[in-house]
This record gives structure tokens, C-alpha cells and sequence, in this order.
């Protein structure tokens, strides 16, 4: 172990690349957190997308791109390892303990022997690759998959990491006999706490300065996440007679897009809609706080990133059972759990819009509530004693 009682973390992720979602989020932004209470992490990736990589300029943190040559399909070829398997035996021998993020990953069963051989620790992050909905989606393979491989290694691996009790309890029946963790993803808070303001977001898009409610989508704008949901809905409100203005935003497939648009155009509701694109930074906080609600029809997530910002932004917030994450959300007492129809997220919606006074109260709570059950210390604290319990079973977790 590195002096001073600080650990030596092996990270293993497909990609570095933002625009595949919250898990490389997840793993860059616990690498920044761990970094800076003095550990060493090193990540290693099959690809790092030079445009959104957003990788850390720290010296605690390296990445490494095996094999050198790499392509974004080489490190998901069927082993991921190759001949040489040199370069990442001396990266498991340096390590404390190796965290995989990725149940799928076709090298895994070889990664996870040359841990066992190494006498190296192993967790594996589920990043809900194994909720119920997931595994609908392509199941002969991912249980074929399993049964050849993927439940020995889950069950041999020190510990498997939920992000919520939800997907523990969906996921738990495809390793019955492994060791299951709750922790929920590291946040990044600091940008909501001294929030720019929704003039940012208005100056960008003057029709925020229109006096209707805002309602906001913001996500990677995919069929998964119910963009074709919320635009339905928002036809519906229209059809109700309840005017706001809708927002979508974040990045997405074209042809998906223009899908879209194409429901906008035949529901005669383009006065009501408008597309972004991707937004980050002080324009993305800026945004969350100019809408009054956030609402997101999603078949699954696993942790959604957007819904705790959304609601430490202070929207009141609109989602399904689909978030894995979803009885913590409604404790808030700031979200509306709803069927994922257009019809119920335009009940929900309506029925926040008719009591402005509740309205303004759900708001006001939710910062509070993100802070509060997301705070970043606890959240380190958590992965810091989940280290060093699989590192030293004798070390409480």
C-alpha cells in the first residue's frame, strides 16, 4: 500500500467518452474525489474520445489506452486482452484493489482471473446492466453470457456495486451468491451551490423570458429516456388547454431528433417546443433553474445524474419506477413517480401547475433534500470504507 495509508485504485471502463452517459461521469468524478484525499487511481480504457473526454489534469490520475494502438472497438474484441497480457498484469500487481465498470465487457472473465491470481481485490459496478429492463433488452445473449461466465465472476468478485436498493434487488437473482453494496454515484454539488442564475439560460434562449411555466427535458435525447413520451405529452396538455413552454435538451441520434420534430410539426405545437441541443456548464445549471419542472418518461435509469440536479437546481420533478433511484427521489417530497404514458405525465404536470403555492414548495425543498442525502464527503467516505473492507476483511465496512 502507498504511504500515508492511501490506496492505489485500477479502474476498468470501456470508454472516456461523455457522451455514452452517467457511468464514465461516474468514474471520472469519483477518480477527482478519491485524488483528492490523496489516493492514486488509474484508469484504463479501450478508447478516450480527445473531444469529450474531460479526463483530470492531475497528477494522481493516469490513464492509460491499452492496448497503445486501440480503436474504439479493439477493447471490446472477444478477449480485450490480446497476446500480450504484460501491460496490464504490472497495473493489477501495482494496484490495491481493481473496480471493473462493466458487466458486459468481454475481456472480464480474464481480467478478473489475473486478479484472483494476483491476490488483487475485485469489485464490479452493475451501472444497471442487469435491471429487469436491461436485461429484456437482447436477453438470450446477456443470459447466455451469464450462465457461461458473468455469474461466477460476479459471485467470486469481493463486492458488487449498486448505485440504489432498487437495482440491488433486480439485479441480485443473477449472482445469488455474491456480496452485494449499496452507494449511491459521487456528485458533483459545488456548481449548486453558488448556481449562475437563470439569466444565463434566458439570454441563450429568450423564449425562456415568455411568462408560461417551463417544463424541461434534458437528457441524452434517445427512445430509452422517453423524449418521444414527454413531446407527447406536452400535445396533451396543449389538447387540455394548459399553455407552457417545453424544453428539450442534450445531444442525440438525428434521424431520432427529426423524429421528434416531425411529432412537434403534427401536433401543431411548435410554438411550444423548442430544441437545444447539448448544454453543459453554467448554461445546463442555468437552465435547470429556469423551468419549473423537470420531467423524464425514462424506461431505465440507473442513477439519472439530471434528477438530483434537477432538483438541486430547485425543480420539482416528474419521473417513472423506471429510476433506480426512485423511492429516494420521492421521499423528497419535490418528485411525482408517474406511469410512463403521456397521459400521466401530463396528469402530473397539470396538477403541479394547478397549485402554484405547493408548487413553490416542492422547489424550495429540494436543494435542501440533493445536499443533504448527496453530500460528496459521505458519498467518498462510503467508497473509502468499500476499499479498504475488500482490501482487509477485517476492516468494518
Amino acid at each position: 500500500m502507498t504511504p500515508h495509508n492511501s490506496l492505489r485504485i485500477l479502474h476498468f471502463i470501456r470508454s472516456i467518452d461523455l457522451a455514452a452517459g452517467g457511468p464514465v461521469r461516474a468514474v471520472l468524478d469519483l477518480s477527482r474525489g478519491l485524488s483528492e484525499r490523496g489516493h492514486e487511481i488509474r484508469i484504463v480504457t479501450g478508447y478516450i474520445d480527445p473531444d469529450s473526454a474531460d479526463f483530470p489534469d492531475n497528477d494522481r490520475i493516469k490513464g492509460s489506452v491499452l492496448p497503445a494502438t486501440t480503436t474504439p472497438g479493439d477493447f471490446s474484441s472477444l478477449t480485450g486482452i490480446g497476446r500480450d497480457a504484460k501491460p496490464y498484469i504490472d497495473l493489477i500487481q501495482q494496484a490495491d484493489v481493481v473496480h471493473f465498470h462493466n458487466v458486459w465487457l468481454p475481456a472480464l472473465p480474464r481480467f478478473s482471473r489475473l486478479c484472483r491470481k494476483l491476490g488483487k481485490p475485485y469489485i464490479i459496478s452493475l451501472r444497471g446492466m442487469l435491471d429487469d429492463w436491461c436485461m429484456e433488452q437482447r436477453s438470450f445473449k446477456k443470459k447466455v453470457s451469464l450462465a457461461l461466465y458473468g455469474t461466477s465472476v460476479l459471485e467470486r468478485a469481493a463486492a458488487v456495486h449498486c448505485t440504489a436498493q432498487f437495482e440491488l434487488e433486480q439485479s441480485r437473482k443473477w449472482f445469488p451468491k455474491g456480496r452485494g453494496v449499496v452507494i449511491p454515484n459521487l456528485l458533483n454539488l459545488d456548481p449548486y451551490r453558488s448556481p449562475p442564475g437563470p439569466e444565463v439560460a434566458r439570454q441563450r434562449f429568450p423564449e425562456l423570458l415568455e411568462p408560461r411555466p417551463k417544463v424541461l427535458f434534458l437528457s441524452r435525447v434517445h427512445y430509452k429516456k422517453g423524449a418521444d413520451v414527454f413531446v407527447q405529452a406536452i400535445a396533451e396538455l396543449a389538447r387540455r388547454g394548459t399553455s407552457v413552454r417545453a424544453i428539450v435538451a442534450g445531444p442525440g441520434d438525428l434521424e431520432y431528433i427529426e423524429q421528434l420534430k416531425a411529432l412537434v410539426r403534427k401536433a401543431k405545437i411548435e410554438d411550444r417546443v423548442l430544441f437545444t441541443g447539448h448544454v453543459s456548464g453554467d448554461l445546463k445549471v442555468s437552465l435547470y433553474q429556469s423551468c419549473e419542472i423537470f420531467a423524464l418518461p425514462t424506461h431505465q435509469e440507473n442513477f439519472g445524474f439530471v434528477l438530483p440536479e434537477a432538483l438541486a437546481a430547485g425543480a420539482a420533478v416528474v419521473t417513472t419506477k423506471g429510476v433506480d433511484i426512485w423511492p429516494e427521489l420521492e421521499s423528497s417530497g419535490s418528485v411525482l413517480i408517474a406511469d410512463r404514458t403521456p397521459k400521466a405525465f401530463a396528469d402530473a404536470i397539470e396538477s403541479l401547475l394547478a397549485d402554484p403555492q405547493r408548487l413553490s414548495a416542492r422547489r424550495a425543498g429540494a436543494p435542501e433534500f440533493v445536499l443533504r442525502e448527496f453530500d460528496e464527503n459521505r458519498t467518498l467516505d462510503r467508497f473509502e470504507s468499500l476499499y479498504r473492507s475488500v482490501i482487509d476483511p477485517n476492516t468494518a465496512l
